[in-house]
């Protein structure tokens, strides 16, 4: 997950940028986290308590 550990800014352009760059990076952590999750079989995903229907929640959670 990304961490945007830098001050934010205060003017609209810049402040925009940080937020749509935050919104790219939890889109791609989010994309990532259901890639890995849909390349387990069923028995890998219910032995970390997990079923095909939960990918997508989990996912968002992110």
């Amino acid at each position: 997950m990304a961490d945007l550990s830098i001050a934010r800014p205060h003017n609209g352009f810049a402040a925009r940028l940080v937020t749509l760059f935050a919104a790219v990076s939890a889109w791609n952590d989010a994309r990532a986290t259901r890639k890995a999750l849909s390349a387990l079989t069923d028995r890998e995903l219910e032995d970390i308590g997990l079923s095909r229907g939960d990918i997508d929640r989990v996912a968002r959670s992110c």
